[in-house]
């Protein structure tokens, strides 16, 4: 999913999306381990959407505490 993507959607949605991410990539871990895994470059793909929607849940929190200061 690209950033664009990302940003439109609401807190919740993307803490869903974090949450689906998170899973996918511990499954890619244990196929992985289990050397089953048919693309290598997935992992790297799912920490990469890990590390995205983290960075803008945090954009939002420093925004919010601007406002809120």
């Amino acid at each position: 999913m690209k950033s664009a993507e990302l940003r439109a959607m609401s807190d919740e949605q993307l803490n869903l999306t974090l949450k689906d991410t998170i899973k996918n990539l511990f499954h890619l871990s244990c196929q992985s381990a289990a050397e089953r895994l048919e693309a290598p470059s997935e992992i790297r793909k799912a920490k990469r959407e890990v590390a995205r929607i983290k960075t803008i849940q945090r954009e939002r929190q420093i925004a919010t505490a601007k406002t809120a200061s």
